[in-house]
């Protein structure tokens, strides 16, 4: 077995460009590198939805 320290370590994807310009290479991204993410359309809905109602002011209670 090699030296287990090794599984800890992780590298990033190639990148294109430079400076302000550099981003992650789309032909060189997989599944290991963590690029799906199923779920992220309903969280941004609920996300959403949640600051709509923090934004929206309760209705005025009727007190007699």
């Amino acid at each position: 077995m090699s030296d287990p320290l090794d599984k800890a370590t992780s590298k990033a994807p190639a990148t294109l460009g430079e400076g302000c310009l550099s981003r992650y290479d789309p032909e060189e991204m997989s599944p290991e590198d963590g690029t799906e993410f199923p779920g992220a359309a309903e969280l941004w809905q609920q996300i959403k939805e949640e600051q709509d109602d923090a934004k929206t002011p309760d209705a005025p209670s009727s007190a007699s």
